[in-house]
């Protein structure tokens, strides 16, 4: 079930449905507006499929993608394989990951976070840190 506060955010996309998909570099899901998602294709359209290391790339990032939309009572419905890929059993997680969503299994999510806030300062700086620097140039 999608929460009413998040549906509301979401109302402009919708009607247009949406894709999910296995992360690339997490246990979890990725739910792409499908705007987003025509978007993300455009990028991968331009790959040359000729080059063997694009095509395995195209294959495995689009492995297990699913056309989802919210139904009338606003749940959004998640196939049984893309729960198994994420650990989903019980009660998941949404995050906002800028123009997409995560979908997290609870307790697989809370572990990433924790484990990631020993390094989340050095992250930051490495990441965030120079970019005063990098608008001067």
């Amino acid at each position: 079930m999608i929460s009413s506060a998040l549906k509301k955010q979401l109302q402009t996309v919708l009607a247009d449905g949406f894709v999910l998909k296995r992360s690339v570099f997490q246990p979890c899901l990725e739910l792409y507006p499908m705007a987003e998602w025509n978007l993300m294709m455009e990028k991968i359209n331009k790959l040359n499929r000729f080059v063997k290391k694009n095509n395995d790339f195209i294959r495995r990032f689009t492995a297990g993608v699913k056309t989802v939309e919210l139904d009338a009572s606003g749940r959004l419905l998640i196939p049984k394989d893309l729960c198994h890929f994420a650990g989903i059993e019980k009660e998941i997680v949404l995050s906002s990951a800028v123009n997409i969503v995560e979908i997290w299994d609870k307790d697989s999510y809370e572990k990433v976070i924790d484990d990631a806030a020993l390094d989340f300062a050095a992250l930051a700086e490495e990441v965030m840190g120079n970019t005063e620097a990098d608008e001067l140039s």
